[in-house]
């Protein structure tokens, strides 16, 4: 296991990308806001299968957060999470501060159109412009051949597909299947926001996604049936509130009436204050 570098300039870190690929190394990259569960480290995993040096980025974007939303309340904890990269071996963590990210005259940023208006689109405005463009920079910064994320953030990864595939970014973005706790609930860094009463009743959502695979299998087509039937079991657990509950076209985000082809199921519940999402693509197995 190699030693760990932290590095939180932009020049560094592009002078030591640059020199790995000439030198002919394989660089993978790992995205974060830190305070790392299971399912980053299987990211992180996963990357040092494919590649000769690991990079993992630990940055809370603020332009990624609304007005109202959480961001000085994110949780942080950068000597945890270095020792967890270094558990897996990872090379080096990418820690920039915002005024390196994010400068007094800074005015770009990049707007991934279709595929961000439904979902989290529709509630959080501006979350996926701020998170296209970071991952721009970044993908600038870091220089990877690939790219590594999860599927929880099924939006946003279709998001940045569309930005690498638009602007031509010579880079593959991999998606990997959501990392779940024991009992079936996604593993997020929220979720130490709950009560043990708000996080028995977040398990409504993966119930609610069980529940519509089963219908899947059994035959049923109508969107609305199983939206119903989703919204129903979710109402039924103390602390919910529904933003969403939608069934989409996975490579558009737009919404379907009738499933054909491949359609992801995907919602979004706020459970006492803390905003959840989940979401799986009907017709594949919920690891749960």
């Amino acid at each position: 296991m190699g030693k760990l570098k932290v590095i939180d300039s932009i020049k560094e870190m592009q002078s030591q990308s640059e020199a790995l690929r000439l030198s002919g190394q394989k660089i993978s990259f790992v995205p974060t806001m830190g305070y790392f569960h299971e399912g980053h480290l299987s990211l992180m995993r996963e990357a040092r299968k494919t590649a000769d040096h690991v990079v993992v980025s630990i940055y809370v974007n603020p332009t990624q957060f609304g007005p109202k939303e959480d961001f000085s309340k994110y949780p942080r904890d950068f000597e945890r999470d270095a020792q967890m990269a270094q558990s897996v071996d990872v090379d080096a963590i990418f820690f920039p501060s915002n005024q390196e990210m994010y400068p007094n005259a800074y005015q770009t940023y990049v707007d991934v159109e279709k595929v961000t208006q439904n979902l989290c689109g529709m509630s959080r405005p501006g979350h996926f412009r701020g998170v296209t463009t970071i991952c721009c920079k970044l993908f600038n910064i870091v220089k990877p051949h690939s790219a590594i994320f999860g599927q929880k953030d099924f939006q946003q990864l279709a998001a940045i597909k569309r930005m690498v595939a638009d602007l031509n970014m010579d880079m593959e973005i991999i998606g990997l299947p959501t990392f779940r706790e024991p009992d079936g609930l996604a593993m997020s860094s929220r979720n130490v926001y709950l009560s043990p009463e708000e996080r028995s009743s977040a398990l409504s959502l993966v119930g609610a996604l069980k529940r519509v695979q089963k219908l899947y299998a059994e035959g049923e087509r109508n969107a609305a049936v199983m939206i119903h039937q989703a919204e129903k079991l979710i109402k039924s657990a103390n602390f919910t509130d529904i933003d969403y509950i939608k069934i989409c076209d996975t490579a558009t985000l737009e919404d379907v009436n009738e499933v054909k082809g491949e359609v992801v199921m995907a919602l979004a519940v706020k459970v006492g204050k803390t905003r959840l999402i989940d979401n799986s693509v009907l017709g594949e197995e919920l690891k749960a």
